[in-house]
């Protein structure tokens, strides 16, 4: 088990990331959190199995139609076991 901490910058606020975040996370069993920042970026907060979290993360380097995603801040952390469920926070 890891935690993806990730921090995706580009056009990827106002196009459904959050919901294409939240639905790819659902399919693939991983739980935490996505959410938008004030600062126009996306912070992913995912908990699960690392090869999961690593086909998870191609994803959101792709994002949903709409999005263009420039960068992806990304960082390992170990997992703190706190989330039951993958969810959209405001």
């Amino acid at each position: 088990m890891k935690r993806l901490h990730a921090y995706i910058s580009g056009i990827v606020q106002g196009v459904g990331f959050r919901y294409f975040t939240m639905r790819h996370a659902r399919h693939y069993g991983i739980v935490g959190y996505v959410r938008n920042l004030f600062d126009g970026r996306v912070e992913v907060v995912a908990e699960g199995d690392e090869n999961v979290l690593r086909d998870f993360l191609e994803v959101l380097k792709q994002g949903p139609p709409g999005a263009y995603v420039e960068d992806v801040e990304v960082y390992w952390e170990d997992p703190t076991g706190e989330f039951s469920r993958f969810e959209i926070r405001y």
